[in-house]
């Protein structure tokens, strides 16, 4: 059955499947494997390589046994595209970025692609000094030649330079508004830096579309979304022009947690313009998911040379190549402006935030992205107030943060680092930011809470847990553990809180559902849905009016 608005004829195959998974391992391919399994997480134990190598070009699908030299050959290429010692073993190091969320569009050609480029500027300069072309413009040149394989034609582009584009569905958890504008500062990332010109349509036919799926959505079996993780996005290059994105991912508009959705569009749609993956560290369209931050251009030398090789230089004026921090600015300004939904709820009761947490008053605290929100006891919401106003020297966004009511403290986590705060003045206590490994505790929590059973702070991370002695700021002996520890309690929480005079009982929360865990039970005794039916998340006031047409 065909869903309404998806986009026409998406039967062919993108040029990287997605999700085809063989059940066994070569015996060439084991015999490359030089760590030992317990060196190995279970995400990397879970993969075969070989099919990986297939699946993204290093290795030919219709040759069912590959020899030694054949494997060791693609994994030199997949280690050169990804940055890695090119060692042609399946080092740990290799089998992690195997592991990384990534674009499912194949990296055939990339290293091909990324040698014209070069020689292309090196051949430009050479001819506009009067000189000969370089040895790798030449033939029977002793450069190493690069492995012979099926790949998309170099030159696939569009011959106009004015090109429309249509967003045909929206993510989930994500207002249409701010959407529109990330998306739309994805396309002017590339026209700012080439001849093209990119404009909106609301419905008809367009040349480029966005669409989100969840899993297999009729472009092949190998090609279907496979959950949170993993394949983010696929793309079409030119004329095809879609791009597809995961519905099952987190998708966020300024860095915190999930995937940052401009990034990921941005990539994409070098895709449909005909870009191939770069092996440039600071590319854009590289491989792997590149998350919005640092303060170097979005766009590096490599991906403006590939896209003014297809379409020219812009017509006016020089390239202009904005830093991230302008779009990080922008996307959280962007989100902020919505910060009330229909009805006059805060946004957050959309599913969405990055932490919760409860105070010594018992006023409930709710961040997301820059802002936060509190809910008094009576069940009053705050307007939307800036993180930083009143913890100075935070990051713009965090991913955990926690009251402790054994030494009145804030503490907040983000990446590597934690800060904590005094709570009577907010000022950052001497000597934080501190960083995790200090500490003995992960990077990037999902969640952060104080539990008064253990009178320590618990970290959760994945599959893990980890508790912080207050006193001493270290992590406890023999930790982290297993979450199985709680059982019931999912994994990739975004947010825990006891409520004093509520038995000690925690609730845990995962964007629209929560779960409350029973101490003296251990076990999870209640779930649900937190925006309906915790009426102290502030989200189950009366519309404003009674106008609901």
């Amino acid at each position: 059955m065909e869903l309404h608005g998806q986009p026409e004829d998406r039967r062919r195959r993108t040029s990287g499947d997605c999700n085809f998974i063989r059940p066994t391992w070569r015996l060439t391919l084991a015999a490359l494997i030089v760590l030992k399994s317990a060196v190995c997480s279970p995400v990397e134990r879970s993969r075969d390589p070989e099919a990986f190598l297939e699946k993204y070009g290093y290795l030919h699908e219709d040759h069912q046994l590959h020899n030694a030299v054949e494997v060791q050959s693609a994994v030199k290429e997949f280690q050169f595209l990804s940055r890695l010692p090119v060692t042609g073993r399946l080092d740990s190091a290799t089998l992690r970025q195997m592991a990384e969320p990534r674009c499912g569009v194949t990296d055939q050609g990339s290293h091909r692609g990324w040698a014209r480029r070069v020689n292309a500027i090196f051949t430009g300069r050479r001819r506009r000094m009067g000189a000969t072309p370089p040895p790798a413009a030449t033939a029977g040149s002793s450069l190493p030649r690069l492995r012979k394989k099926r790949y998309t034609p170099q030159g696939e582009k569009w011959y106009k330079r004015h090109l429309t584009y249509r967003i045909v569905n929206w993510p989930r958890l994500l207002s249409p508004g701010p959407v529109r504008l990330a998306v739309r500062a994805a396309f002017q990332l590339w026209s700012n830096v080439s001849g093209l010109l990119f404009q909106e349509i609301l419905d008809g036919h367009s040349d480029i579309r966005l669409a989100f799926y969840d899993g297999e959505h009729n472009d092949g079996a190998g090609n279907a979304f496979d959950g949170p993780g993993g394949t983010l996005a696929h793309a079409f290059l030119p004329c095809r022009g879609e791009a597809h994105f995961d519905m099952a991912e987190r998708w966020s508009l300024n860095g915190h947690k999930g995937h940052n959705l401009f990034t990921v569009v941005a990539h994409e749609v070098g895709h449909t313009l005909g870009l191939e993956h770069s092996p440039v560290r600071s590319a854009l369209m590289s491989p792997y998911y590149r998350k919005l931050g640092g303060r170097g251009a979005m766009l590096s030398w490599d991906d403006v040379t590939a896209v003014q090789q297809l379409y020219g230089k812009p017509p006016r004026g020089h390239p202009v190549r904005l830093p991230g921090p302008v779009f990080q600015s922008a996307l959280q300004e962007w989100e902020q402006a919505e910060s009330t939904l229909p009805g006059g709820q805060p946004l957050y009761c959309q599913g969405v935030f990055d932490a919760i947490t409860i105070d010594q008053e018992q006023t409930v605290h709710v961040f997301r992205s820059g802002v936060y929100w509190t809910i008094s006891t009576n069940g009053n919401v705050s307007s939307p107030l800036l993180l930083r106003d009143r913890w100075p020297h935070l990051p713009v966004a965090v991913e955990a943060a926690a009251y402790s009511p054994l030494d009145h403290k804030w503490y907040f986590f983000k990446g590597k680092r934690t800060w904590r705060y005094n709570a009577s003045s907010s000022h950052l206590d001497a000597g934080f930011p501190r960083k995790n490994s200090e500490l003995g505790l992960p990077h990037h929590p999902d969640c952060a809470f104080y539990y008064a059973p253990l009178g320590h702070m618990v970290l959760f991370k994945g599959s893990r847990y980890s508790v912080l002695n207050l006193g001493t700021l270290r992590s406890e002996p023999y930790y982290p553990r297993k979450l199985a520890d709680w059982p019931g309690v999912p994994q990739r929480t975004n947010g825990a809180l006891s409520r004093p005079g509520d038995g000690g009982r925690l609730y845990l929360f995962r964007e629209q559902r929560f779960w409350r865990f029973d101490p003296a039970k251990v076990k999870v005794t209640r779930e649900g849905q937190w925006a309906q039916d915790l009426s102290w998340t502030g989200c189950r006031a009366a519309p404003r009016s009674n106008d609901i047409l």
